[in-house]
Parts: C-alpha cells; sequence; structure tokens
C-alpha cells in the first residue's frame, strides 16, 4: 500500500512572482555597480601613485631653513623638469635625503656674498625678498665663485640655519641631482598655493 502524502504548498501570486524577480535584478545590478566602483577607483589610485612618481613627487618639510617661505611638516607638490631660472625653489638629492633649496645663481653665474650676507650675481645685487635673516652663514668659499657649467648655486631662505652651496662640502648642485621645482604647496589647507 502506498500513502501519498500531500503537502500544502502556496503558489506566489503574480505580483509575488514580479516583486521577487525585481529584488534579484536589483542585487544583481547593486554587485555589478559595486564592482565598477571598486575597478574605477583602483586604477584612479594607480594613475595617481604613477603621476606622482613620474612627474609630482610630493615631499613633506623637514626642518626650517627654508622658512618664511616653507615651515616644517608643510606637504609640496614638485614638477619634474630641468630647466630653472634664479629664484626657483627645488628639490635635489644630497647624500641620500631629498633637500629644498632656492636657486640662487645659473650655471656659469659668479656669485658673491658680502660680510652682511648681500648677495650678488654677475656683480649685481640680488633682491631677496624672500631671505629674513641676512648673514654669511657656514660658508667657506672663496669669493667671487664661478658655478660650474652643469651647476646651480643655492641657498636656504633662513640663511643663518641653512647648510647650501655656501660650504664647500655642499657646493654647486649638479643638474642630474635635482628632482624637480616645487610648484604648490597642499598641506596646511590654510597656507594652501603656488609657491613663487
Amino acid at each position: 500500500m502506498n500513502k501519498k502524502i500531500e503537502e500544502d504548498v502556496a503558489i506566489p501570486s503574480l505580483l509575488e512572482i514580479q516583486d521577487e524577480r525585481k529584488r534579484i535584478r536589483r542585487k544583481a545590478y547593486f554587485g555589478q555597480a559595486l564592482r565598477g566602483t571598486v575597478s574605477v577607483l583602483v586604477v584612479v589610485a594607480a594613475v595617481a601613485v604613477l603621476i606622482a612618481t613620474l612627474f609630482l613627487p610630493i615631499l613633506q618639510i623637514s626642518g626650517d631653513s627654508m622658512s618664511p617661505t616653507l615651515e616644517h611638516n608643510e606637504i609640496v607638490v614638485l614638477l619634474k623638469t630641468k630647466e630653472f631660472k634664479r629664484g626657483d625653489l627645488i628639490g635635489f638629492y644630497y647624500q641620500g635625503k631629498i633637500l629644498l633649496k632656492r636657486v640662487i645663481a645659473l650655471p656659469d653665474d659668479e656669485v658673491a656674498i658680502d660680510a652682511d650676507g648681500n648677495v650678488y650675481v654677475n656683480g649685481e645685487l640680488l633682491e631677496e625678498p624672500y631671505v629674513t635673516d641676512k648673514t654669511l652663514g657656514d660658508c667657506d668659499l672663496e669669493f667671487p665663485y664661478k658655478v660650474p657649467g652643469t651647476g646651480y648655486f643655492v641657498m636656504g631662505d633662513r640663511r643663518s640655519n641653512s647648510v647650501d652651496s655656501r660650504n664647500s662640502v655642499v657646493g654647486a648642485i649638479s643638474r642630474d641631482d635635482i628632482i624637480g621645482k616645487v610648484v604648490i604647496r597642499v598641506w596646511p589647507f590654510s597656507r594652501f598655493g603656488f609657491i613663487s
């Protein structure tokens, strides 16, 4: 004898089936949108890292040799370039570190600094509104000093607290050691802007 067991199975209505299909479609759409958003964010992050590495290095200032132009813990962006003019702030490699200084003299220029810290380039007094404490500082060069044909004479804005081209240990900076020019300060936001 076979006994049939009958179960009560509720058959969903047409409206319930349509609602369930909509819910499944929304879930699939949300999954696709999430995967698409994550993919876009990964690509944007990769491109940002690539740009920062190849073209726009980002540095955090340590020390106060460039004060008041650049202060300790500020964050700046450099533009990788090999073209510089007098007055540009540049980043360069020195003994495994990156230093930031101001270009004072170009290749083949002649530099002289008097006892009061006044700087002369090719016989003309250099206008330096960015310097607050002129001093001869840590200097062991004989003046006039002729900048080598592939070098740049650089100095910090806070002359009393800057180790720079005035000392023969640093000397003129080779074009090959220069990373680029400081173009913009991004942190703190209160001082955000282009740097001249």
